[in-house]
C-alpha cells in the first residue's frame, strides 16, 4: 500500500510540475519580464492570480517560466553527472590496478568539497549562467555516481556470466558493456531520481546568491531572492517558488523511494 501511494504520489506532484513547465513553454497569462510600475505588488486577485513582484511581473507567468528553467537544468545536470560517473565508475571498477587508483585518487580529491561549495566555487570562476550551472553541478554530482558504479561493477565482475562472456573469448570492452553495465542499471535508476531533486534544490540555492541564471530571466530561485525584502509586505511573493520547490522535492523523493522497492525488493 505505502509503496502503490509513494509511487502515484510522486508521479502525479512530479507529472503537474512537469506539466506546468510545458505549458510555460507555448503559453503563460502573461510576459513574465514585462514591467508594469502601476501594478507592482498587487495582491492576488483576478487577473493576477499570485499577484505581482516589485516590478509589476505576473507572479504566475514568471512561475510556470522558472519551472521551465529549473527542470531542464536539472534533467541535463542529471545526464551529465551520470554521463561522467558511469564511464569513471566503468572504468574504474572493470579493470583495477593503476586505472581504478588514478580516477578514484581524482573521484576522491572531489568528494572532499561538498558539491554545493565545489559548484559555488566553479560558478565564481566562470561567471553565472544556464549552462555554467549544469556544468558546475554536473561535475559536482558525478564522484557520487562514479561511487555508485564502482562498487556495482566490482560485485559484478567475478559473477559467472562475466567469466563465461571471457571464456567465449570476448574483449574485455565488449563484456563491459555489454553484461557489466546493463546490470548498475537499477541502482543508477533510483540515484538518478534522488539526484533530480538534489540539483533542482542545489540550483534554487545558487539562483537565491545571484550565481544562477541571471535575471530578469525567471527561476524559482532568484524569484526567492527578489522576494527577501518584501517578506512583510508582500509575503505571497516568496510562497509561490518556495511552495513549487518543496513540492518538487517531495515528488522525487516518493518516486525515488517506490523506485527503490521496485527494483530491489530486498531492501
Amino acid at each position: 500500500m505505502t509503496l502503490r501511494l509513494n509511487l502515484v504520489l510522486g508521479g502525479l506532484l512530479l507529472a503537474a510540475v512537469a506539466g506546468t513547465a510545458a505549458t510555460a513553454s507555448v503559453w503563460t497569462p502573461f510576459n513574465p519580464v514585462a514591467v508594469n510600475l502601476r501594478r507592482r505588488l498587487a495582491a492576488p486577485t483576478d487577473p493576477y492570480w499570485l499577484g505581482t513582484d516589485e516590478f509589476g511581473r505576473d507572479v504566475l507567468s514568471r512561475l510556470m517560466v522558472g519551472a521551465s528553467t529549473s527542470l531542464t537544468v536539472a534533467l541535463v545536470t542529471v545526464l551529465v553527472a551520470m554521463a561522467l560517473g558511469i564511464t569513471i565508475g566503468l572504468l574504474a571498477g572493470f579493470f583495477r590496478g593503476w586505472t581504478d587508483r588514478a580516477l578514484m585518487a581524482l573521484n576522491d580529491a572531489l568528494l572532499a568539497f561538498p558539491g554545493i561549495l565545489f559548484a559555488l566555487g566553479l560558478l565564481t570562476v566562470i561567471g553565472p549562467s544556464k549552462w555554467g550551472i549544469v556544468l558546475a553541478l554536473g561535475l559536482a554530482y558525478a564522484p557520487a555516481v562514479a561511487r555508485v558504479v564502482r562498487g556495482s561493477v566490482l560485485s559484478l565482475r567475478e559473477r559467472e556470466f562475466v567469466e563465461a562472456s571471457r571464456a567465449l573469448g570476448n574483449s574485455e570492452a565488449y563484456t563491459l558493456w555489454r553484461h557489466v553495465a546493463p546490470n548498475c542499471v537499477s541502482p543508477l535508476t533510483v540515484l538518478a531520481t534522488s539526484m533530480f531533486g538534489w540539483v533542482i534544490l542545489s540550483e534554487s540555492a545558487l539562483s537565491f546568491l545571484g550565481l544562477g541564471v541571471p535575471p530578469p530571466a525567471p527561476t524559482w530561485g532568484n524569484m526567492l531572492a527578489a522576494a527577501r525584502p518584501y517578506l512583510e509586505t508582500a509575503t505571497w511573493l516568496s510562497i509561490a517558488p518556495g511552495v513549487m520547490i518543496a513540492l518538487s522535492l517531495l515528488g522525487t523523493n516518493l518516486l525515488g523511494d517506490a523506485l527503490r522497492d521496485i527494483l530491489d525488493p530486498r531492501t
